[in-house]
This record gives structure tokens, C-alpha cells and sequence, in this order.
């Protein structure tokens, strides 16, 4: 039978999350279910404000320049498969985005598995091999996380997603043999880090590994270090995975609007139950709520980001490492917020493969380091209780204690 591609457009959400953050000024951004229009209204109006502001002290020296006296500098760069935006305000602002457009275009090259040419790619094809510091770090950082969380978040499980056809859009359905043969390989306890020596060997043949469940979010980490470097202050979108770096330049936090699980080209929202009865509360939302934050990662993971259907089912790319098949936990959307973006990112996947319970039995243990806005399959919306005073919605909030 055919099988019917559906992907989300990760530019188009890009933008939204984008305009969801407010920019310079006392504007106030926009509520949850605001237009993309509205925020970008007020994106405009800012930007009028601070041209205005900028012109009336040409002519006057100004011994007490402040981040509100800077303009605001874009810098738009597609790497790691997706459009990402660096902002940034300060008297070297220009600076910090020219270093961080170099830093993710060497980390897209050095990181990516689908790239033949790069340091995964080559470990996978070699068995192992030794690892730059970078590289290092990162498998390290995952089997610490895959230990936490019970073997949740996998980066051997590559084979796996490639049978399904997620690293290169041939999508299929493995059969039940071929997904049992390819479970043989998964596993982190396969994998001999040498963290000294910094070298890994794989101990199967056929043993791939992937970074991609984490990269993005230590690539958010690295580019805030480089604006703390430059001593500017402001936000980095990597394809929907937001980092803030500071307040904003009056000195309020930034305001981060939690995308709305998206509905499918048939308007329908095939990631909730049958009987949910949240549906009805989300229809024509764009944002399940509002999150005020300055010196956070906010990364959110969900089924509708990646998938295919066929046959009346619907098969997303966050794949449970322990059946082969995409996760049937009772989630629809994981948000993870923390002060470390590599943290942040390898939760929001393990998170949603883990479930509601289990991910709020984490949180509980270590809720200094994250805190968590969750959908489940009903519709409903829980978050911890670390952000109380943060996270507002329009939607009924669990606040999970």
C-alpha cells in the first residue's frame, strides 16, 4: 500500500517560536493562542522604538551606554537539518553571531551521522575510534543520561530509526523479525567509552551510534557561552530548541511560547485518544502556554514533529529503544526547561519514551536541574512545580509537586 508522508515543516515553526519572543522595549509578547501575526506586530513596533531611540542620541556622547542602547543583530544559518536564529544586543554583538555561525556550522560538521564525512559517521563505519573533545563529551554525557532514565534516551538505536526510514524520509515498517534482529545492537552497555584516553569501541558489529537526541541542545549551551564570552545578551533558536542567554535589555525575562501539538494535513489530531477530552480545548490553539525565563533551555519533543502514516496509523520518529517502535507512553508533548541545554535536550526525548508517572518520579529526584511542561494523550497539561511561577496558559495547568 502507499504510504502517506506527512513531515512538519521545521521552518515554519522555527518562525513561530521565534516571534513567540519578545524582543527589546516593555512590549509584553503574546498570550497563549496569540497569531504569529500579532507577535510579529509587536516585534516591529520594538524595533521602531529602539531605531527611534538610537537616532535621538547620534549627536550626543553617551557615557553610560546600556544593552537597551544596542539594536538588535539576526543572524539566520541552516545547519543540523534545520533554519536556526541567533539574536543578540550588545557592543559586540556582531562579533558573538559571526563566532557562533562559525561554532554550529563545525559542530553540524563534525556531529552529524547522516554525514559520511563526519566523526560519527566514520566511528560508525569503523567500529570506534578515538574521539575529539567535543565527540567525548557527548557520549559521555548520553550514557549518563541513558543510566538516569533507565535506558530511555539511546544513541545506539540508529539502526533502528534507519529501518523505519527516519534518517533519510524512506519511510517503511520494519517487520517484527527485522526490528528483534536490530535490537541486538542497541544498547549503551555496548559501548566502551575510554573518557581519559577519549576513544569508544563498539562492541558488535554493525553498532551505530547517533548524537542527534542531544547535539542540539549542547550546540545552544556552547553558542550561550560564546554571547557570555562577547558580554551580550539574547536568544538562540536552533530549529524550535530555544536558549536564552540574560533578560531582556530593559531587564525582564523573555517570554516563550510552548507550541500546541500540531494537527496533521487532514485537521485532525491523531497524537490524542479517541475520547480526549483536551481536544476540544486545543482547537486553533498555537500555544499551550507561556513560559517567562531568562538563562534557560526550553526544548520540547513530540510525535507530530516527524511522522508518517499509513493505513489509518500514524508512526512518529521518537523510537522506544527497548520495542523498536515508536513510543506508546501516554504523552503527546515533552518540554524540558533547564539551565543546561545538553540536560534539556537528551530529557525531552527520554521523557516522552518514559511517560507521565515515570518522568515525574525523575523530576521529583532531581528537580534542581530541570523542571517540565507535559501534554498527555487526553489533552491534559501538567508542569512542575519549580516553574509555578513562570509558566501561565490558557489551559487548565497539574501542577505536579
Amino acid at each position: 500500500m502507499k504510504v502517506q508522508v506527512v513531515k512538519k515543516i521545521i521552518v515554519i515553526n522555527m518562525v513561530v517560536v521565534t516571534l513567540a519572543l519578545t524582543g527589546c522595549g516593555n512590549a509584553a509578547g503574546p498570550a497563549a493562542g496569540s497569531s504569529a501575526a500579532e507577535a510579529n506586530a509587536d516585534s516591529n513596533n520594538e524595533s521602531a522604538n529602539t531605531d527611534s531611540a538610537d537616532d535621538s542620541t547620534d549627536d550626543t556622547e553617551n557615557t553610560n551606554t546600556t544593552s537597551e542602547d544596542y539594536e538588535l543583530l539576526t543572524r539566520e544559518v541552516f545547519a543540523m537539518d534545520t533554519y536556526m536564529t541567533f539574536s543578540a544586543y550588545g557592543e559586540d554583538a556582531e562579533a558573538a553571531l559571526d563566532e557562533a555561525e562559525e561554532e554550529i556550522l563545525w559542530l553540524d560538521q563534525l556531529l552529524a551521522a547522516e554525514s559520511e564525512n563526519s566523526e560519527v559517521a566514520q566511528l560508525n563505519k569503523n567500529g570506534g575510534g578515538q574521539l575529539s573533545e567535543e565527540t567525548a563529551y557527548l557520549i559521555e554525557r548520553s550514557l549518563a543520561i541513558n543510566e538516569e532514565t533507565e535506558g530511555a534516551f539511546e544513541i545506539t538505536v540508529y539502526p533502528v530509526k534507519q529501518a523505519w526510514g527516519f534518517t533519510d524520509e524512506n519511510y517503511r515498517i520494519p517487520s517484527d523479525a527485522e526490528l528483534a534482529e536490530l535490537l541486538q545492537l542497541v544498547g549503551s552497555d555496548q559501548l566502551e567509552l575510554d573518557a581519559e584516553n577519549k576513544t569508544v569501541t563498539y562492541k558488535k558489529e554493525g553498532m551505530k551510534i547517533d548524537l542527534g537526541g542531544i547535539t542540539k541542545g549542547y550546540a545552544s549551551s556552547r553558542l550561550a557561552d560564546i554571547f557570555m564570552k562577547h558580554d551580550v545578551q539574547g536568544m538562540i533558536n536552533l530549529g524550535g530548541n530555544v536558549q536564552v542567554y540574560g533578560p531582556k535589555p530593559d531587564g525582564s525575562d523573555w517570554r516563550v511560547a510552548i507550541q500546541a501539538p500540531e494537527r496533521t494535513e487532514e485537521n485532525t489530531l491523531p497524537w490524542l485518544s479517541k475520547a480526549a477530552s483536551g481536544s476540544a480545548a486545543l482547537a486553533g490553539l498555537d500555544y499551550i502556554g507561556v513560559l517567562e525565563t531568562n538563562n534557560q533551555a526550553v526544548i520540547t519533543s513530540g510525535g507530530y514533529e516527524r511522522y508518517f502514516e499509513k493505513d489509518g496509523v500514524y508512526y512518529h520518529h521518537i523510537i522506544d529503544p527497548k520495542t523498536g517502535y515508536p513510543s506508546d507512553a501516554d504523552l503527546v508533548s515533552v518540554t524540558i526547561v533547564s539551565e543546561d541545554g545538553t540536560l534539556a535536550d537528551g530529557l525531552s526525548t527520554s521523557m516522552f519514551v518514559l511517560g507521565l508517572d515515570k518522568a515525574s518520579e525523575i523530576w521529583s529526584a532531581h528537580r534542581d536541574e530541570f523542571d517540565m511542561i507535559l501534554m498527555d494523550k487526553d489533552g491534559a497539561l501538567y508542569a512542575t512545580g519549580g516553574i509555578k511561577e513562570q509558566f501561565t496558559s490558557d489551559l487548565e495547568i497539574n501542577w505536579i509537586e
